[in-house]
């Protein structure tokens, strides 16, 4: 399974405790990556009510969301394990120090998408259920085991497992899924290069190390910056197809525009010191990475809040 020299964990600590164990069971689940999935879900469902939805309903939506979300990442985290003893971000993550063996990660993983599943088909309802079923494999598999190692396009495609909460937390109040959520999930299929590749380039020896074909390690950095300018401009321009599609006020639009500028001018701001031959830390692509995470928070509390001010374009 792997491409990297394989050595065995490192052992940190075997004797830490039962809290140890824990955290280091959580951390197998990638919270930080779960909490960016969560922020695009409750506002989808906020916007599918046109209102707030039941407060139980959230719970039950988010804590499916968790359990599903945390099997893909533990399933990622057990097939990558030769990975991340390369890569120096990655070498603490517990399945390289010997935290937790290879086996009950698996397990637990297992546990995880059964327990999601089964919450998600008698809690929620079943075509949410199998949206999750979907988003753990089009991660743990379409992405983990068959895109990341093969292609740089890797991330564009993969990423789709990650567009999958705007249908799950639409479907969880409409029990169906439509346009504007089909929009959001376009937003966030767009969104992925343009926050990922910068995190990739600031990380290109540690991908280069692992032989992950990430576009950054492959192409230069103007290569890599004229297509997250692209795809910067696509994702203003399809944020933007939400207002007549879902009848969006101004509150949305508003930021859309804004923080949709500013994100594309942080693109811009890259190509050009890609162009001027800049590269390490005089590129700055964290600059963007961190942004980009601003720019999806921001668009999405928008989408919560904007059905709730009821402030329209047009009456």
């Amino acid at each position: 399974m792997t491409t990297t020299e394989t050595r065995e964990p490192r052992s940190t600590n075997p004797g830490g405790g039962w809290r140890r164990t824990v955290a280091a069971y959580i951390a197998l689940t990638k919270p930080r990556i779960i909490e960016l999935l969560l922020v695009t879900t409750v506002p989808v469902m906020f916007l599918a009510q046109r209102g707030i939805p039941s407060l139980w309903l959230i719970a039950a939506t988010l804590l499916g969301g968790i359990l599903s979300a945390g099997a893909a990442n533990t399933f990622n985290c057990v097939y990558d394990r030769d990975i991340d003893e390369v890569m120096h971000r990655t070498s603490s993550r517990p399945m390289v120090t010997g935290e937790v063996s290879p086996l009950a990660a698996l397990v637990f993983g297992v546990l995880l998408a059964v327990a999601s599943t089964i919450w998600f088909w008698f809690v929620v309802n079943p075509l949410s259920a199998a949206l999750s079923v979907g988003a753990i494999l089009l991660y743990a598999v379409g992405y983990t085991m068959i895109l990341k190692r093969r292609t740089p396009q890797n991330i564009v495609w993969g990423g789709v497992a990650g567009c999958m909460p705007t249908l799950i937390g639409w479907a969880a109040v409409r029990d169906r899924v439509e346009w504007p959520a089909v929009i959001l999930f376009l937003v966030i299929f767009f969104w992925t290069p343009p926050h990922y590749w910068p995190l990739s380039m600031a990380f290109k020896e540690d991908y280069a190390n692992a032989h992950v074909p990430m576009l950054p390690v492959q192409r230069g950095a103007l290569v890599v910056a004229r297509q997250i300018t692209a795809y910067a401009w696509v994702m203003v321009a399809t944020s933007l197809a939400l207002v007549p599609v879902a009848h969006m006020g101004w509150v949305y639009l508003a930021a859309a525009l804004a923080s949709g500028a500013v994100f594309v001018a942080e693109a811009h701001s890259l190509l050009r010191r890609a162009r001027a031959g800049l590269a390490g830390r005089d590129l700055r692509p964290m600059r963007l990475f961190h942004f980009s995470i601003t720019y999806v928070t921001l668009l999405f509390l928008a989408v919560a809040i904007d059905p709730l001010l009821h402030l329209p374009l047009w009456r």
